[in-house]
């Protein structure tokens, strides 16, 4: 399937698994730095699509944070939201995480998308270079929520909470 310029399209039919096909999300994209690669995910049925770094940025050791720009703008259609996730890889490697893990983008947003990175270790710096990979957007279907509200909550309270199901 191809795609108009300046789209991304979400959902992979997973055949193989038995899924039913899904008609895929088309999220329009406008590339603020046409030198940048548009953002897709790095295999087939991946749910995160890689984000670029627009600018390079030091990462000071022992909680440095910068906000870098990824160089596009998207207009999520309503009924969906974007998660803005770290990378497994820079977390274990490197100890570089996202602050407001996940960074949440509504449908409304339309300013280009930046991720505020952090870097958790003890002793080394972290150069982001113009064109890393620094996070994954993740496109969700937003579920509506309407409060019931009642006396008592039904259902058996476990308790705890904080770590209370165990190590």
């Amino acid at each position: 399937m191809s795609a108009p310029l300046g789209s991304i399209v979400l959902g992979v039919a997973n055949s193989t698994a038995g899924n039913t096909p899904r008609q895929p999300t088309n999220v329009p994209v406008k590339r603020l730095d046409l030198d940048l690669p548009l953002p897709a995910p790095a295999h087939a049925g991946d749910a995160g699509i890689d984000l670029h770094a627009r600018v390079d940025a030091l990462l000071p050791a022992r909680g440095g944070r910068v906000l870098v720009a990824t160089g596009i703008a998207v207009a999520i259609p309503v009924g969906f939201f974007g998660q803005v996730v770290p990378r497994s890889g820079l977390a274990l490697k490197h100890g570089i995480s996202l602050v407001n893990t996940p960074g949440i983008i509504d449908s409304g947003y339309r300013g280009e998308l930046q991720v505020i990175m952090i870097n958790t270790d003890p002793v080394n710096d972290y150069q982001v270079k113009r064109g890393d990979r620094i996070a994954q957007l993740i496109i969700q279907e937003v579920v509506a929520t309407t409060w019931q509200v009642v006396e008592e909550l039904g259902g058996e309270d476990r308790g705890g909470g904080f770590g209370h199901s165990g190590r």
